[in-house]
């Protein structure tokens, strides 16, 4: 049997075939893709000090939209959106986790919510290893079917790139 997906915090292998929305909390690296990598305003105040570990990588199946100072992901097939896998200290992961729903106005179940807590596989650039499980914040429901609608997308996929 062949490994797809390696855990960045367990290191054993996971089943990348299945997407979904998961409500319960698995100790899993974070994608972050706007105000939380590294040298912005939201990294320096939640995750500076709390992370083991900060790498270059890729989200597929994405594209991002532009927001009022700070971006949104989007699933999209063929998409790709640049980010960064940022893993916690295992002592500061709940609290961070509850800090991070907070700030993206994660509420599971509400159709209106800002963004949702969603589990994906992860490609790392800077490895270039297997892809690797993360959580990751996408625009929720509402606010999805608006960018679709009427938003245009960041292109590139990065929003550093896309803010120069």
């Amino acid at each position: 049997m062949t490994c797809h997906v390696h855990s960045a915090f367990t290191g054993k292998c996971e089943d990348a075939e299945e997407e979904r929305i998961v409500s319960v909390t698995a100790a899993l690296p974070f994608f972050v893709y706007g105000t939380l990598r590294p040298g912005e305003v939201n990294h320096d105040l939640l995750l500076r000090g709390r992370t083991l570990a900060e790498e270059p990588a890729l989200l597929p199946d994405a594209v991002l939209y532009a927001g009022p100072g700070y971006p949104y992901a989007v699933h999209a097939p063929g998409g790709t959106v640049t980010g960064d896998l940022v893993t916690a200290h295992p002592w500061a992961y709940d609290a961070l986790l509850a800090e991070l729903d907070r700030l993206e106005e994660y509420r599971p179940g509400d159709p209106h919510t800002l963004y949702e807590r969603v589990e994906r596989a992860t490609v790392l650039r800077a490895a270039g290893g297997p892809p690797v499980r993360a959580w990751v914040y996408l625009a929720g429901p509402v606010v999805a079917a608006r960018l679709r609608a009427h938003g245009e997308p960041i292109e590139g996929g990065d929003w550093r790139a896309g803010r120069r």
